[in-house]
Protein backbone atom coordinates (compact mmCIF):
# COMPACT_ATOMS: atom_id res chain seq x y z
CA UNK A 1 0.00 0.00 0.00
CA UNK A 2 1.18 3.25 -0.34
CA UNK A 3 0.43 7.54 -0.06
CA UNK A 4 -1.75 8.68 -3.09
CA UNK A 5 -0.04 11.17 -5.75
CA UNK A 6 -2.01 15.03 -5.66
CA UNK A 7 -2.72 13.76 -8.83
CA UNK A 8 -4.48 11.53 -11.27
CA UNK A 9 -1.45 8.93 -11.92
CA UNK A 10 -2.16 9.32 -16.02
CA UNK A 11 -1.93 13.01 -15.69
CA UNK A 12 1.94 13.04 -14.27
CA UNK A 13 4.89 13.38 -16.90
CA UNK A 14 7.20 10.29 -15.89
CA UNK A 15 10.02 9.16 -17.98
CA UNK A 16 12.17 6.22 -16.68
CA UNK A 17 16.20 5.60 -18.05
CA UNK A 18 16.69 1.95 -19.41
CA UNK A 19 19.83 0.08 -19.89
CA UNK A 20 21.59 1.95 -21.90
CA UNK A 21 20.37 5.21 -20.48
CA UNK A 22 18.04 6.35 -22.63
CA UNK A 23 14.83 8.08 -20.92
CA UNK A 24 11.29 6.35 -21.78
CA UNK A 25 8.49 8.00 -21.25
CA UNK A 26 5.41 6.70 -20.19
CA UNK A 27 2.44 6.73 -22.28
CA UNK A 28 -1.25 6.67 -21.48
CA UNK A 29 -3.04 3.72 -22.25
CA UNK A 30 -7.09 3.21 -21.42
CA UNK A 31 -8.75 -0.05 -20.76
CA UNK A 32 -12.16 -0.92 -21.15
CA UNK A 33 -12.66 -2.86 -18.55
CA UNK A 34 -15.97 -3.47 -15.98
CA UNK A 35 -17.63 -3.43 -12.37
CA UNK A 36 -19.10 -6.83 -11.42
CA UNK A 37 -21.23 -6.80 -8.33
CA UNK A 38 -19.27 -10.18 -7.55
CA UNK A 39 -17.79 -13.12 -8.66
CA UNK A 40 -20.66 -14.96 -10.03
CA UNK A 41 -21.24 -12.12 -12.39
CA UNK A 42 -18.16 -11.87 -13.69
CA UNK A 43 -17.81 -15.47 -14.46
CA UNK A 44 -21.32 -16.38 -15.54
CA UNK A 45 -21.96 -13.20 -17.68
CA UNK A 46 -18.92 -10.64 -17.83
CA UNK A 47 -20.84 -9.18 -20.94
CA UNK A 48 -23.75 -8.00 -18.44
CA UNK A 49 -20.98 -6.18 -15.99
CA UNK A 50 -21.70 -2.27 -15.54
CA UNK A 51 -18.42 -0.92 -18.21
CA UNK A 52 -15.69 1.63 -16.91
CA UNK A 53 -12.52 2.88 -18.78
CA UNK A 54 -9.49 2.87 -16.22
CA UNK A 55 -5.93 3.44 -17.23
CA UNK A 56 -2.31 3.03 -16.57
CA UNK A 57 0.96 4.01 -18.31
CA UNK A 58 3.02 2.09 -20.83
CA UNK A 59 6.68 1.86 -20.50
CA UNK A 60 8.31 0.58 -23.53
CA UNK A 61 11.77 -0.61 -24.21
CA UNK A 62 13.39 1.55 -27.50
CA UNK A 63 12.95 -0.63 -30.98
CA UNK A 64 16.97 0.41 -31.22
CA UNK A 65 17.59 -2.19 -27.93
CA UNK A 66 14.89 -4.62 -28.93
CA UNK A 67 14.88 -5.20 -32.01
CA UNK A 68 11.50 -5.92 -34.10
CA UNK A 69 10.31 -8.86 -32.44
CA UNK A 70 7.24 -8.89 -29.78
CA UNK A 71 8.65 -8.19 -26.17
CA UNK A 72 7.47 -9.60 -23.07
CA UNK A 73 5.98 -7.16 -20.29
CA UNK A 74 4.87 -6.58 -16.48
CA UNK A 75 2.03 -5.80 -15.47
CA UNK A 76 2.32 -3.34 -12.26
CA UNK A 77 -0.88 -3.20 -10.13
CA UNK A 78 -1.49 -1.07 -7.07
CA UNK A 79 -2.60 -1.95 -3.57
CA UNK A 80 -5.15 -0.26 -1.04
CA UNK A 81 -3.91 3.29 -1.65
CA UNK A 82 -3.07 3.75 -5.49
CA UNK A 83 -0.76 3.96 -7.46
CA UNK A 84 2.71 5.02 -5.22
CA UNK A 85 6.25 5.48 -4.48
CA UNK A 86 6.82 1.94 -3.82
CA UNK A 87 4.79 0.99 -7.34
CA UNK A 88 6.61 3.88 -9.02
CA UNK A 89 10.35 2.70 -7.83
CA UNK A 90 9.86 -1.14 -9.14
CA UNK A 91 8.14 -0.07 -12.23
CA UNK A 92 11.97 2.04 -12.37
CA UNK A 93 13.55 -1.34 -11.50
CA UNK A 94 12.18 -3.14 -13.90
CA UNK A 95 12.20 -0.99 -16.72
CA UNK A 96 15.75 -0.43 -15.54
CA UNK A 97 16.45 -4.05 -15.81
CA UNK A 98 15.53 -3.93 -19.65
CA UNK A 99 11.37 -5.16 -18.86
CA UNK A 100 8.63 -3.15 -20.66
CA UNK A 101 6.31 -2.16 -18.12
CA UNK A 102 2.50 -1.13 -17.78
CA UNK A 103 1.64 0.61 -14.55
CA UNK A 104 -1.92 0.06 -14.39
CA UNK A 105 -4.26 2.76 -12.49
CA UNK A 106 -7.54 1.15 -11.27
CA UNK A 107 -8.17 4.10 -8.93
CA UNK A 108 -8.25 6.93 -10.73
CA UNK A 109 -11.08 6.68 -13.20
CA UNK A 110 -13.07 5.34 -10.46
CA UNK A 111 -12.68 8.30 -8.49
CA UNK A 112 -11.50 6.11 -5.80
CA UNK A 113 -8.10 7.49 -3.39
CA UNK A 114 -8.22 4.82 -1.16
CA UNK A 115 -9.84 1.55 0.10
CA UNK A 116 -7.46 1.00 3.37
CA UNK A 117 -10.92 1.64 5.51
CA UNK A 118 -13.26 0.51 3.19
CA UNK A 119 -12.69 -2.73 0.75
CA UNK A 120 -15.65 -1.92 -0.67
CA UNK A 121 -15.55 0.54 -3.22
CA UNK A 122 -15.42 -1.54 -5.86
CA UNK A 123 -15.48 -5.26 -6.13
CA UNK A 124 -12.72 -7.71 -5.57
CA UNK A 125 -13.98 -9.48 -8.71
CA UNK A 126 -13.59 -5.73 -10.57
CA UNK A 127 -10.09 -5.75 -9.27
CA UNK A 128 -9.18 -9.36 -10.98
CA UNK A 129 -11.31 -8.14 -14.35
CA UNK A 130 -8.85 -5.24 -14.05
CA UNK A 131 -6.14 -7.11 -14.67
CA UNK A 132 -7.51 -9.62 -17.60
CA UNK A 133 -8.82 -6.25 -19.06
CA UNK A 134 -5.58 -4.54 -19.19
CA UNK A 135 -3.95 -8.00 -20.52
CA UNK A 136 -6.62 -7.60 -23.55
CA UNK A 137 -5.92 -4.65 -24.91
CA UNK A 138 -1.94 -5.69 -24.15
CA UNK A 139 -1.87 -8.59 -25.87
CA UNK A 140 -3.41 -6.59 -29.14
CA UNK A 141 -0.02 -4.45 -29.29
CA UNK A 142 2.14 -5.87 -32.18
CA UNK A 143 5.11 -4.87 -30.17
CA UNK A 144 4.01 -7.08 -27.41
CA UNK A 145 4.37 -10.58 -26.87
CA UNK A 146 1.06 -11.74 -25.51
CA UNK A 147 2.36 -15.37 -24.11
CA UNK A 148 4.67 -13.16 -22.02
CA UNK A 149 3.12 -10.72 -19.92
CA UNK A 150 3.70 -10.93 -16.34
CA UNK A 151 1.34 -9.41 -13.77
CA UNK A 152 2.58 -8.56 -10.24
CA UNK A 153 0.74 -6.91 -7.58
CA UNK A 154 0.62 -5.72 -3.97
CA UNK A 155 -1.92 -6.49 -1.43
CA UNK A 156 -5.15 -5.95 -2.38
CA UNK A 157 -3.68 -6.09 -6.41
CA UNK A 158 -1.76 -8.96 -4.94
CA UNK A 159 -4.94 -10.12 -4.81
CA UNK A 160 -6.67 -8.79 -8.10
CA UNK A 161 -3.22 -11.13 -9.91
CA UNK A 162 -4.29 -13.97 -8.37
CA UNK A 163 -7.89 -13.81 -9.20
CA UNK A 164 -6.92 -13.57 -13.20
CA UNK A 165 -4.79 -16.16 -12.62
CA UNK A 166 -7.67 -18.75 -11.95
CA UNK A 167 -8.74 -20.62 -15.13
CA UNK A 168 -12.47 -20.47 -13.62
CA UNK A 169 -12.55 -16.44 -13.72
CA UNK A 170 -10.15 -15.56 -16.33
CA UNK A 171 -11.71 -18.26 -19.29
CA UNK A 172 -15.12 -16.42 -19.35
CA UNK A 173 -13.20 -12.79 -19.79
CA UNK A 174 -10.17 -13.68 -22.00
CA UNK A 175 -11.02 -17.52 -23.39
CA UNK A 176 -9.99 -20.72 -22.65
CA UNK A 177 -6.15 -20.77 -22.65
CA UNK A 178 -5.29 -16.85 -22.73
CA UNK A 179 -3.85 -14.78 -19.91
CA UNK A 180 -0.70 -14.13 -18.06
CA UNK A 181 2.35 -15.92 -18.21
CA UNK A 182 2.96 -15.58 -14.72
CA UNK A 183 2.37 -13.53 -11.58
CA UNK A 184 4.18 -12.42 -8.73
CA UNK A 185 1.83 -11.91 -6.12
CA UNK A 186 3.17 -9.86 -3.06
CA UNK A 187 1.39 -10.19 0.42
CA UNK A 188 -2.18 -10.65 -1.29
CA UNK A 189 -5.06 -11.05 0.94
CA UNK A 190 -6.39 -14.49 0.80
CA UNK A 191 -9.44 -14.41 1.88
CA UNK A 192 -10.78 -15.72 -1.04
CA UNK A 193 -9.88 -18.96 -2.29
CA UNK A 194 -11.33 -20.32 -5.47
CA UNK A 195 -12.76 -24.27 -4.66
CA UNK A 196 -11.23 -24.94 -7.98
CA UNK A 197 -7.59 -23.39 -7.72
CA UNK A 198 -6.32 -24.44 -11.58
CA UNK A 199 -4.35 -21.69 -13.29
CA UNK A 200 -3.45 -23.63 -16.09
CA UNK A 201 0.20 -22.91 -17.67
CA UNK A 202 0.48 -19.65 -15.48
CA UNK A 203 3.26 -19.41 -13.35
CA UNK A 204 2.79 -18.73 -9.74
CA UNK A 205 4.83 -16.81 -7.08
CA UNK A 206 3.58 -15.47 -3.79
CA UNK A 207 5.94 -13.76 -1.11
CA UNK A 208 4.46 -12.58 2.33
CA UNK A 209 6.53 -11.51 5.68
CA UNK A 210 4.88 -13.35 8.80
CA UNK A 211 4.24 -10.48 10.46
CA UNK A 212 1.99 -9.24 8.26
CA UNK A 213 -1.08 -8.06 10.22
CA UNK A 214 -3.21 -6.74 7.54
CA UNK A 215 -4.08 -10.61 6.35
CA UNK A 216 -2.86 -14.51 7.10
CA UNK A 217 0.17 -15.62 6.30
CA UNK A 218 -1.26 -18.87 6.80
CA UNK A 219 -3.64 -18.29 3.98
CA UNK A 220 -1.44 -17.07 1.22
CA UNK A 221 0.49 -20.39 1.94
CA UNK A 222 -3.30 -22.30 1.91
CA UNK A 223 -3.77 -20.91 -1.43
CA UNK A 224 -0.51 -21.08 -3.01
CA UNK A 225 -0.04 -24.33 -2.18
CA UNK A 226 -3.49 -25.56 -3.23
CA UNK A 227 -2.63 -23.78 -6.93
CA UNK A 228 0.61 -25.91 -6.66
CA UNK A 229 -1.35 -29.22 -6.12
CA UNK A 230 -3.14 -28.53 -9.39
CA UNK A 231 -0.10 -29.64 -10.39
CA UNK A 232 0.87 -25.73 -11.41
CA UNK A 233 4.34 -24.42 -10.92
CA UNK A 234 3.41 -22.61 -7.80
CA UNK A 235 5.79 -21.18 -4.88
CA UNK A 236 5.83 -19.35 -1.58
CA UNK A 237 8.01 -17.33 0.49
CA UNK A 238 7.51 -16.22 3.36
CA UNK A 239 10.16 -13.57 5.26
CA UNK A 240 10.92 -13.88 8.96
CA UNK A 241 10.38 -10.53 10.87
CA UNK A 242 8.47 -9.12 7.48
CA UNK A 243 5.61 -7.10 7.92
CA UNK A 244 2.83 -5.69 5.12
CA UNK A 245 4.34 -3.65 2.77
CA UNK A 246 8.14 -4.23 3.55
CA UNK A 247 9.43 -3.63 -0.21
CA UNK A 248 8.86 -0.32 1.05
CA UNK A 249 11.90 2.10 1.97
CA UNK A 250 10.08 3.31 5.16
CA UNK A 251 10.80 2.68 8.87
CA UNK A 252 7.55 0.65 9.85
CA UNK A 253 4.47 2.96 11.16
CA UNK A 254 0.56 1.71 12.08
CA UNK A 255 -2.09 2.99 9.74
CA UNK A 256 -5.16 3.68 12.24
CA UNK A 257 -7.79 4.14 10.05
CA UNK A 258 -7.26 0.49 8.23
CA UNK A 259 -10.54 -2.07 8.51
CA UNK A 260 -9.15 -5.38 8.84
CA UNK A 261 -9.49 -9.17 9.49
CA UNK A 262 -6.70 -11.21 9.62
CA UNK A 263 -8.09 -14.20 11.64
CA UNK A 264 -10.90 -14.37 9.82
CA UNK A 265 -11.91 -17.53 7.26
CA UNK A 266 -12.14 -18.14 4.46
CA UNK A 267 -15.11 -17.63 1.69
CA UNK A 268 -14.46 -20.04 -1.29
CA UNK A 269 -15.54 -19.18 -4.44
CA UNK A 270 -17.44 -22.20 -6.40
CA UNK A 271 -16.85 -23.09 -9.88
CA UNK A 272 -20.15 -20.58 -10.86
CA UNK A 273 -18.65 -17.56 -8.88
CA UNK A 274 -20.74 -18.03 -5.96
CA UNK A 275 -19.63 -17.47 -2.40
CA UNK A 276 -19.60 -20.20 0.27
CA UNK A 277 -18.88 -17.92 3.42
CA UNK A 278 -18.84 -20.01 6.86
CA UNK A 279 -21.38 -17.00 8.22
CA UNK A 280 -23.92 -18.04 5.58
CA UNK A 281 -25.76 -21.45 5.11
CA UNK A 282 -25.31 -22.00 1.75
CA UNK A 283 -23.27 -20.92 -1.23
CA UNK A 284 -24.96 -17.70 -2.87
CA UNK A 285 -24.56 -16.20 -6.12
CA UNK A 286 -26.28 -12.65 -4.53
CA UNK A 287 -23.29 -11.89 -1.44
CA UNK A 288 -21.24 -9.69 -2.29
CA UNK A 289 -18.15 -8.35 -0.64
CA UNK A 290 -20.22 -6.58 1.50
CA UNK A 291 -21.87 -9.17 3.11
CA UNK A 292 -18.87 -11.38 3.83
CA UNK A 293 -16.90 -8.49 5.60
CA UNK A 294 -19.64 -7.07 7.40
CA UNK A 295 -20.53 -11.07 8.97
CA UNK A 296 -16.58 -11.31 9.79
CA UNK A 297 -16.65 -8.56 11.56
CA UNK A 298 -19.53 -9.68 13.25
CA UNK A 299 -18.52 -12.69 14.36
CA UNK A 300 -15.72 -10.80 16.02
CA UNK A 301 -12.96 -10.54 13.61
CA UNK A 302 -12.66 -6.71 12.69
CA UNK A 303 -10.21 -4.85 13.70
CA UNK A 304 -8.33 -1.20 13.03
CA UNK A 305 -5.00 -0.40 12.75
CA UNK A 306 -2.43 -2.77 10.78
CA UNK A 307 1.45 -1.96 10.30
CA UNK A 308 2.95 -1.16 6.88
CA UNK A 309 7.04 -0.45 6.21
CA UNK A 310 10.15 -2.07 6.67
CA UNK A 311 13.46 -2.22 8.35
CA UNK A 312 17.00 -3.06 7.02
CA UNK A 313 17.59 -5.30 4.57
CA UNK A 314 14.12 -5.88 3.36
CA UNK A 315 13.43 -3.58 0.40
CA UNK A 316 16.49 -5.04 -1.17
CA UNK A 317 15.70 -8.36 -0.94
CA UNK A 318 12.22 -8.18 -2.17
CA UNK A 319 14.07 -6.62 -5.59
CA UNK A 320 16.18 -9.55 -5.87
CA UNK A 321 13.28 -12.00 -5.25
CA UNK A 322 11.37 -9.69 -8.08
CA UNK A 323 13.88 -9.59 -10.49
CA UNK A 324 14.81 -13.16 -9.93
CA UNK A 325 11.07 -13.89 -10.64
CA UNK A 326 10.35 -11.84 -13.68
CA UNK A 327 13.98 -12.70 -15.95
CA UNK A 328 13.36 -16.51 -15.20
CA UNK A 329 9.45 -16.08 -17.00
CA UNK A 330 10.35 -13.37 -19.59
CA UNK A 331 14.04 -14.30 -20.30
CA UNK A 332 15.33 -10.54 -20.00
CA UNK A 333 19.13 -10.40 -18.73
Amino acid sequence: MSEPTSMRYRDEAIGLSSPDGVTIVGVNLEIPSADPINFHQAITDPESCPKTTIDGKLFMQPVEQTGDAPQPLVIVVPGSLGVGPNHSAHATTLVGDGHNVFVLDPFGARAVTSTVANQTHYSFAASGFDVLAAWKVLAADDRIDSRRVNAQGHSRGGSAVLTAAMRRFADPIVGPGNGLAGIYAVYPWCGYMFRDPSVGSTVVRSIVGDLDDWLSPQQVQGQIHAIAATGAQATVRVVPGACHSFDRLQNREVLEDASVAPGAPATFIEDDGSMACPYFEQPSADLTDRDVFVAAIKAGHGKKGATIGSVEGQPKLFVEDMLAFHRRLLGTN
